[in-house]
C-alpha cells in the first residue's frame, strides 16, 4: 500500500466479523460465538482500522455491509470453514475416535430414533461427547453449526458425502372417540403451523382434508399428538412416532405419503475418526 504502512490482520477479528456479518446484529452475533456484543462491535472496528475500509453501515439494530464488506466476508468464508475443519482434527486424536461431535436432526425424530444409537455409540465409544441439535431450521454444515445433518430432503449443492438412511411413511391417526362420534365429512384436522406450509407431509394433509378445516396447528409434532389424543382431530403422522400414539386409531390402512431420511457430512470433516464413527454407527442403527 503506497504512503500507509500495512497492519497485519488478526483472524480474531476476521471471526468475529464474519459472525456478524452472517446475523446481522450485534447481539446475534455474540450469542453466536458466546461474547459480549461490545467485543463483537470492537473487534470489527479493529478490523477496519487495520484494513482502512468502513465494512459496515449501522442502521439501527441491523447492520448492512458495505462493498467492501461483502467482499471480506465473501473471502473470510472459506478461511473459516477450513480453520473449523483443522479444530475438528485438533480435538479428535488420528488414531482414537475422540471428540466432540454436533448431530442437527428434527426434534421428534431425534427423540424417537437417534437416543437409542447415540447411548450405545457413547458406550462404546466414551471419549466422544454427542450434542442434539433438534432444531426445525437447518444448521449449516458449512459454517460448522453441526458436524452431521439428518435431513428428510437430500441437500442439492454443497460438498458434502450424502447417504439414504431409509424412509419415512405417514398416515392418519385420530382418537377411538373422535372417529365414532364425528363423520368423516365434519372431521377436522391438526397439522404444522405457516412455517411449514412448503413441507410435503403439510400439503398432502391439506389436499386430504381439502374444504375441511385446519383446526389445530402447531410447529412441535408431540403437541400435535396430544391434540388427537384429547380428540381434536385427525392428525398425520410418521411411523417413528407410533410409540407415543396411545390411545389414538389408524385412519385406514394406506401410506399417505413417504419420505426419504438422508445423512448429511461434509466432505472436509467426514474422515475425522470421531465423525466417521457417529456415522457409521447412525447408517448401522437405521439399517437393521
Amino acid at each position: 500500500m503506497i504512503g500507509k504502512q500495512f497492519t497485519q490482520l488478526d483472524w480474531d477479528d476476521l471471526r468475529h466479523f464474519l459472525a456478524l456479518s452472517r446475523s446481522g446484529t450485534l447481539l446475534g452475533a455474540a450469542k453466536q460465538l458466546g461474547v459480549e456484543h461490545a467485543t463483537i462491535s470492537r473487534r470489527v472496528a479493529s478490523l477496519e482500522a487495520k484494513l482502512g475500509r468502513k465494512l459496515i453501515d449501522r442502521r439501527g439494530r441491523r447492520i448492512i455491509l458495505t462493498a467492501d464488506g461483502e467482499q471480506v466476508a465473501s473471502l473470510a468464508a472459506p478461511m473459516a470453514s477450513q480453520i473449523s475443519a483443522i479444530e475438528q482434527l485438533g480435538r479428535s486424536s488420528s488414531t482414537e475416535a475422540r471428540g466432540h461431535v454436533k448431530i442437527s436432526a428434527p426434534p421428534a425424530l431425534s427423540a424417537a430414533l437417534l437416543a437409542e444409537p447415540v447411548v450405545a455409540l457413547r458406550e462404546k465409544f466414551p471419549g466422544i461427547q454427542i450434542t442434539l441439535v433438534g432444531e426445525k431450521r437447518f444448521a449449516s454444515l458449512d459454517r460448522r453449526e453441526a458436524d452431521i445433518a439428518i435431513r428428510l430432503s437430500r441437500p442439492e449443492e454443497g460438498d458434502y458425502q450424502i447417504s439414504r438412511l431409509g424412509v419415512i411413511a405417514f398416515a392418519l391417526y385420530a382418537s377411538a372417540d373422535y372417529i365414532e362420534r364425528v363423520p368423516s365429512a365434519e372431521w377436522v384436522f391438526i397439522g404444522y403451523d405457516e412455517a411449514m406450509n412448503a413441507s410435503p407431509q403439510q400439503l398432502r394433509l391439506l389436499e386430504i382434508a381439502l374444504t375441511r378445516p385446519l383446526a389445530i396447528k402447531s410447529s412441535i409434532l408431540e403437541f400435535q399428538i396430544a391434540a388427537a389424543q384429547a380428540g381434536g382431530g385427525v392428525v398425520m403422522l410418521p411411523d417413528f412416532a407410533v410409540s407415543l400414539t396411545i390411545g389414538l386409531r389408524r385412519v385406514g390402512e394406506e401410506r399417505l405419503l413417504e419420505r426419504e431420511i438422508w445423512l448429511v457430512v461434509h466432505s472436509d470433516v467426514k474422515d475425522v475418526p470421531a465423525i466417521r464413527v457417529v456415522v457409521e454407527a447412525l447408517s448401522t442403527a437405521f439399517g437393521r
